[in-house]
Order: C-alpha cells, then structure tokens, then sequence
C-alpha cells in the first residue's frame, strides 16, 4: 500500500533521477572501453553480466540507470557489501555511467534453476497483492531505477528481500522496506520461485 510517505519518496528519487542523462549509443570504441572497465566484475558478476554463481546477481539485460545508481550507492555508502563496496572506491560517475550501459547492452542467459509450481503460482499472488508490477512492470521487467529481476537467481531474490524487510538494505527511498515488511518467510521463498520463473 502506497502511504502518502512513501508516494513523497517515490517522487524525490524520480526527480533526482531526471537529472542522469539518457542511456547512450555507445560506439564500438566506447564499448570496447566499457567492456576493459567491466572485467574486473566478470570475476563475481561472470563474463558479461552472466553470473554462474547464484550469491551473484545477474546484471546482463539491466537497466543502466539501476545499476549505475547502486554503483554510486556502494561509493557513497548507502548500500554496503564486503566485496562490493572496495570496487567501487575509485570508480568516476563516468565509468559507472559506463558500467550500466555495458551491461544493460549484454544478454542475460537463463539460469539453471528448477521452480516448484506451486510455489511460483503463490508467488505470483503475492506479486500482485502487494502491488510489484506498479514498479517492476509486468514480468519484472524493470524500467529506469527500478530493477530488472526477471529470471534472477532465487538465492539472490531471497537475500534481497529479506535484508529490505530486516532493514540491512535501506537505499530503496523506503518503498521495498515497507513493502518487504509485510512478507513473511514463506511469501518470500514463493516470490523467490516465481520470479527466477520468469524469462
């Protein structure tokens, strides 16, 4: 349920947002810089975004403007992570920039992940209970600074929400902690199997 808070918050984020520039046609000169830039992420992330470790999130296929926004967010220390935070110290706003272009341009690989059927159809009710798609789009797909986490890896999904609904993530401008709140375990597990489902 969207509080008038939390609609004031959502605001603020797209009005700070309308101040990045526009995703880029990078040339292949460009790309093939962006792709030196992005190889020391292929160690986690995999070669191209596509991450064979579940621990790690897939960023091939995602939006620039989301993974540029976490990218500064790991600088600034709005988001922390033992890994994550160390390669992004002497990143500039152009290579970040230049981080979500490449990997927004990649194409992600479906993931080797087995869903239980019943729970991705209880999942699927809880998407739409606690209103996901108004954000995420249908599918998931994401737009702008909101994720992409359509055939994500479930592990990762799980950790996610949980560390929005413990309060260990907070850089979300309050929307997924509220929304994450009222999930329970099982809701998140079922939202976890519906969501790597998704292609």
């Amino acid at each position: 349920i969207l509080t008038p808070l939390l609609v004031h918050s959502l605001a603020a984020v797209i009005a700070a947002l309308a101040a990045l520039p526009a995703q880029a046609q990078m040339d292949a000169a460009q790309m093939a810089a962006a792709r030196q830039k992005a190889e020391a992420c292929f160690a986690c992330h995999g070669p191209n975004g596509n991450s064979a470790n579940p621990a790690f999130p897939i960023l091939a296929g995602q939006s620039w403007r989301y993974t540029y926004i976490q990218l500064k967010d790991f600088k600034e220390g709005r988001r922390s992570d033992p890994a994550m935070s160390p390669m992004v110290a002497d990143l500039s706003r152009e290579d970040m920039i230049a981080l979500g272009n490449f990997f927004a341009a990649q194409k992600p690989a479906p993931i080797a992940f087995k869903a239980d059927g019943a729970r991705v159809e209880a999942g699927r009710k809880i998407s739409d209970a606690v209103l996901c798609p108004m954000c995420h789009l249908g599918g998931f797909v994401g737009q702008n600074e909101i994720p992409k986490v359509a055939g994500q890896y479930p592990e990762y999904v799980r950790k996610q929400l949980a560390d929005f609904k413990a309060r260990r993530r907070t850089n979300d401008a309050g929307n997924m902690t509220s929304v994450a709140g009222t999930l329970s375990d099982d809701d998140i597990e079922n939202l976890a199997h519906y969501i790597a489902n998704l292609n």
